[in-house]
């Protein structure tokens, strides 16, 4: 059995047989974020509290509640764990499963989420017929059937986009228009709109959009305040705010969470 231990113990995956293994982890004093690394099982993040943002390739990931960002098989990848998180990491050989071949962020079951939980508090050198084994493929074909969600904030390889992308990451609150952004980078306004387009698939207020999102997700989470969320996002109002959240996620934030929670 492997203890709930502090972020970030030393632990590889791959050096385990089993087809999945599983593991908890507790946030420290602070916020604490592990290095880009890669491993041949794939790995799922699940937030029991708190937050986890995971840098992955050429986006940013928000784990909000009862979610878990999905991470393929060596691809490269960063986790930053908030300081009052409880997280369980499960890592899943990819002969195992048939899951996306892109991360992704998927919706978790109650059902999921505490087979997840019981296994991080069993031996991971369980053998292939034991009831831990069987009970790891009971959570593998539980896994299948979660749906997909969008929350990440796509960074862009191409140099000025990558250069907006990472300003806005800095101050989220920046409302600048496209017809500005591209003053500053010598293009045209439709030239600018076009690339976004063409970059991220996304028109230049939907990306940014995204990011306003992924933020406001991490910090609902994190118990701040709706009022607090729409001034740090450079909202008139709030009310603006939760017009612009309702939108896009369907509910008012504070429903929307209630919603997850339920």
């Amino acid at each position: 059995m492997l203890p709930f231990q502090p972020y970030f113990p030393e632990f590889d995956s791959d050096e385990y047989p089993q087809k999945v293994v599983a593991l908890q982890l507790t946030g420290g004093e602070k916020e604490a974020e592990t290095p880009f690394h890669q491993h041949r099982k794939c790995q799922l993040v699940i937030p029991l509290t708190g937050f986890v943002k995971c840098k992955i390739a050429d986006a940013i990931w928000m784990v909000p509640p009862h979610c878990a960002v999905w991470i393929p098989s060596h691809v490269p990848h960063s986790n930053k764990i908030s300081a009052d998180a409880n997280v369980c990491m499960l890592f899943i050989d990819p002969d195992a499963v048939v899951m996306p071949d892109q991360s992704c962020t998927i919706s978790i079951s109650p059902l999921v989420r505490e087979l997840i939980v019981h296994l991080t508090m069993q031996d991971q050198h369980y053998l292939p017929t034991s009831q831990t084994a069987r009970l790891v493929d009971v959570l593998i074909e539980q896994l299948t059937t979660m749906p997909t969600e969008h929350f990440d904030f796509p960074i862009p390889v191409e140099p000025r986009l990558n250069a907006i992308a990472l300003r806005l990451l800095i101050d989220p609150s920046d409302r600048r228009t496209v017809g500005e952004w591209a003053a500053q980078f010598a293009m045209s306004e439709r030239t600018l709109a076009r690339l976004v387009k063409q970059e991220v698939g996304l028109t230049f207020g939907k990306w940014r959009g995204q990011l306003h999102i992924v933020v406001a997700l991490q910090k609902l989470a994190s118990g701040d305040s709706v009022q607090r969320i729409a001034d740090h996002l450079g909202y008139e109002s709030v009310s603006a705010f939760i017009t612009f959240f309702k939108k896009t996620l369907g509910r008012p934030p504070k429903q929307y969470m209630k919603g997850r929670e339920a």
